[in-house]
């Protein structure tokens, strides 16, 4: 049951983070289907960044010391990188919605197209190879927090909260979960949240009241591409060993699903990231998942191919939105680009 709920929040909170990126781009009245291309390009800078820090004396001397307190601050920092990196490459939607008022839908495919084209170009220049991943060592044995961290032998027990919420875990998940609270918190208890979801709504009331639509919505759309890179970098660092090949495996077009599942709605995107991290769970370890604890493995001995446990994350995403998408409510003004002379 630890390995169950680790792995699924390893799976839900990147989709939690990304799509709650949508709700502040969308809430703003712009369509951010992008989320993808921008993952994949805040993935790319995060794994950069820790792979030219490796290239540093200082950093391996921390590593050889066991300096857990300066690897966490590289992992810090290469959020941060990912997070600031994300918000520029969104500008790019943002200057073609708002200041070209071109279509938004085109916007965001067109940078899907080209950020997995911009990342492996960039890779193959600087590693002459088609992944960019770490100089030495794995994720896990630079940045997981481990129980020898606190002072635990290898064979003693921190208890079932501790083994599931502490042992083998990473700070990034933790620090993704306070944003989106903190985040949640002011699209709808601040004042700034209520004028940036009156540009969604009715940009031009919001307008006669003297709020700059423009501004929120290039606020909202950057603060989108911002949470975008972050979460890409933390799908790379705990699902895919900090690595990038321009590739986030549909991460950015699941969050959108997820969004519309959760209705733009902060708690039910939780519940349904919860949801679909689990399935995405049981998609990648399948094998090696002992409900029970009793030492049966019964996903992998019903029968069942894997080829379908695979399928499921997207199969479920299909039959969600076909139930729940007619009674979604989507901001309004969503989409339609913003003319002051109109009323």
């Amino acid at each position: 049951m630890t390995f169950l709920i680790q792995q699924t929040l390893l799976y839900a909170v990147p989709l939690m983070i990304v799509a709650l990126a949508g709700v502040f781009s969308e809430r703003s009245g712009i369509i951010n289907l992008a989320l993808e291309g921008i993952m994949i390009f805040g993935a790319f800078i995060g794994v950069l960044f820790v792979y030219l820090m490796q290239g540093a004396e200082w950093v391996l001397a921390a590593k050889d010391a066991n300096s857990y307190f300066t690897l966490q601050m590289i992992e810090l920092a290469a959020m941060l990188a990912a997070a600031l990196l994300g918000a520029a490459f969104s500008l790019l939607l943002s200057f073609a919605s708002i200041n070209l008022r071109a279509d938004q839908t085109i916007g965001g495919t067109a940078l899907n197209l080209l950020a997995p084209a911009l990342v492996l170009f960039l890779v193959r220049i600087i590693t002459n190879q088609n992944k960019l991943q770490m100089v030495t060592g794995d994720a896990a044995s630079w940045f997981m927090v481990k129980k020898s961290m606190f002072g635990y032998g290898r064979t003693e027990k921190m208890g079932f909260l501790g083994s599931t919420f502490v042992d083998k875990t990473y700070i990034a998940t933790y620090i993704c979960i306070l944003l989106f609270v903190v985040l949640s918190i002011i699209l709808y208890k601040t004042r700034f949240g209520l004028r940036l979801r009156s540009c969604g709504e009715n940009p031009q009331a919001a307008d006669s009241l003297g709020i700059n639509v423009y501004r929120m919505r290039y606020t909202g759309t950057t603060i989108s591409g911002a949470l975008a890179g972050l979460g890409g970098f933390v799908y790379a660092l705990t699902t895919a060993n900090c690595t990038a090949n321009g590739d986030v495996a549909g991460f950015g077009f699941l969050a959108l699903a997820v969004m519309i599942f959760g209705n733009w709605n902060p708690l039910s995107i939780a519940g349904a990231s919860l949801l679909f991290g689990l399935f995405k769970c049981i998609a990648a370890g399948y094998s090696s998942i002992d409900i029970n604890g009793d030492g049966v493995y019964m996903l992998a001995e019903i029968g069942v191919s894997p080829h379908l446990y695979r399928m499921l994350p997207y199969l479920i995403t299909l039959l969600v939105l076909a139930f729940t998408s007619k009674s979604s409510r989507a901001p309004k003004a969503e989409g339609i680009p913003y003319d002051k002379s109109t009323r």
